[in-house]
This record gives structure tokens, sequence and C-alpha cells, in this order.
């Protein structure tokens, strides 16, 4: 699995299986009870592979993957990876804030400047905005560059259980 460096912060892959959907899904069942390294969870065709708690840092990743089949004989295998869902979550309410505190000062520059008011200290909030969205990507960036060994890890995990390779 190469992960590039594209401007990509849930890579995401897609894979057909030789198996049947409920073969690779029994697969992931059995595994859960035999290994501690991954947190296997099933829900209905979706599978989430986590790493356990006493070895989770911050920028964690998990691999979420759904198992489905169309027609007979063909199984579709879609992963995405990510960060934890609080963590996810934290970092689109940022990203929105980020955003509606752009849009909100750029309402107020243009409002001072239709009344011929000054509107220089409105244009500099506007650029700390900008800052503030590029500490966002970037510190994405860096959590997905410290998640990447674990990336691997559930990767190859996933690899070994559906007898990929």
């Amino acid at each position: 699995m190469a992960l590039s460096n594209e401007v990509v912060l849930r890579p995401r892959f897609r894979m057909e299986l030789e198996h049947s959907s409920e073969e690779a899904l029994q697969a992931f069942e059995a595994a859960k009870n035999s290994t501690a390294e991954i947190v296997i969870t099933r829900v209905d065709d979706h599978v989430f592979l986590k790493i356990p708690k006493n070895k989770q840092h911050y920028w964690s990743p998990q691999l979420d993957l759904e198992i489905v089949s169309f027609e007979e004989g063909k199984t579709f295998l879609r992963g995405v990876f990510g960060p934890k869902p609080t963590v996810w979550t934290m970092f689109m309410f940022l990203h929105f804030a980020v955003a509606s505190l752009f849009i909100g000062f750029g309402i107020w520059a243009y409002t001072r400047a239709s009344l011929g008011e000054p509107y220089a200290v409105q244009l500099l909030l506007m650029c700390f905005m900008i800052l503030g969205w590029f500490a966002l990507y970037f510190a994405g960036r860096m959590g997905k560059a410290k998640g990447r060994p674990e990336m691997y890890q559930l990767y190859g995990f996933m690899k070994d259980v559906l007898d990929l390779d």
C-alpha cells in the first residue's frame, strides 16, 4: 500500500476479494478472539480495526472496512484510514470555526469599507484565519505522519486475516 504525499488526510483504498463477503466477515470474527494486538469491531458489513487503548496515542489511526457483494462471485472491500472519530470531529469543527470567522471578518471588512471607515484590522484578522487554516492543515499532516507506522500495521493485519498476497 502506497501512502502518497497528496493532500489526503484520510487515505482510501478499494480491492476486489476472491472470498464471499460472509467468508471475509467471518475471518474477522475468528481473528477477533485470537489477537490482542488489534481491536476488531464488526457492525453488519463494516469492520473497524483499531490499535488497543494501552498502545494508542492522540494521532492513532483506525481502519474502517466495508465488505459488500453486489453480485454473485464479486466481493468488494473499501477501506478508509482515519483518526478516531472524536479527533476527526474536533478537526472538522475547528475548520468550520476558522472558515466562519474568515467569512465574518470579510463581511465586517466589506461593511467598514462601504462606510468609508478603515478596515485594516479586519483584513489582518482574515490573514490570521488563513494562517490558522494552514496550522490546522499541517497539524493534520503531522498526525498522519505520526500514525503512519500504525496504518501499515492495520493494513498488514487486514491482509493477513484475508489471506491477501
